[in-house]
């Protein structure tokens, strides 16, 4: 019995396939790129993201600044004029933790670099390169960045709650406005993106050979394990939120429109 022989190597984007096997890696590369291009420009953006208790998160946290939201004021003086955003500080580091995620891994593998575009489908390099040339060895800071990213979480919850206090004739009352729930629902999807990284379901229970004796453990592993059943959505959707609530702030410190005040 004779098998038809493949050939081991195909050229690039050579393939047998009659699907669009295109379109995945080509979404893949317009929303990464749209949510790059945006976050950069947002992040450099010197107004405009603050709105009464709304914050944005793209600016989270802000530790000195222009804006009440400011940890420790206006910016001091010894602070170099080109880095007039503290917040740079911090946001490289939830952007590394996503960069080196195993989920975009797979993604950008695809949409940016090829390597390779589609199952079965030839890519433009003979040879593996490894996570040893840069920018790949960055990936193996993920498990670092990730305590970054979990504390990220808890900023971003901080901006939520205050979200919800109103400054109303010089008194500050509880109250809620539809900016308030577009915060809320940012940071609970991409707490449930974080919280479902592979990493940190290791570091919680993976290193250990049984849970059945540590029952808090193993339902923390159980909760981890559950949210990154759907890692890769929770990714996606993180990224569209998080445009969405820094628009929304943006359009209602414009004028553009009107936050409505539920309560």
């Amino acid at each position: 019995m004779t098998h038809a022989q493949l050939p081991i190597q195909r050229r690039f984007g050579e393939t047998l396939r009659r699907d669009a096997w295109w379109l995945p890696p080509l979404t893949v590369l317009a929303a990464f790129s749209a949510f790059l291009i945006y976050g950069t420009w947002s992040a450099l953006t010197s107004g405009g993201y603050t709105f009464g208790p709304y914050f944005s998160p793209f600016h989270a946290p802000e530790l000195w600044g222009p804006t009440e939201h400011a940890w420790f004021g206006p910016q001091p003086a010894w602070w170099p004029s080109f880095l007039f955003f503290p917040a740079l500080l911090v946001l490289p580091f939830p952007g590394l933790f996503r960069f080196s995620c195993y989920y975009y891994r797979g993604a950008y593998y695809k949409g940016f670099w090829a390597d390779p575009p589609a199952c079965a489908v030839g890519e433009p390099r003979t040879t593996y390169r490894g996570e040893r040339p840069f920018p790949n060895w960055l990936q193996n800071l993920h498990r670092y960045t990730m305590y970054v990213a979990v504390a990220f979480i808890g900023l971003l919850a901080i901006d939520a709650w205050k979200a919800f206090w109103f400054l109303d004739n010089g008194v500050e009352n509880f109250g809620i406005g539809v900016g308030s729930l577009v915060m809320t629902a940012n940071v609970t999807v991409t707490a449930a993106y974080t919280f479902g990284c592979h990493s940190l379901r290791h570091v919680i229970g993976g290193f250990k050979d049984r849970l059945s004796g540590q029952p808090v453990r193993a339902a923390c592993y159980a909760g981890c394990s559950k949210l990154n059943e759907r890692h890769g959505l929770y990714a996606k959707t993180s990224m569209g939120t998080m445009i969405f609530t820094d628009i929304y702030i943006r359009l209602c410190a414009s004028g553009v429109i009107t936050d409505w005040r539920i309560f």
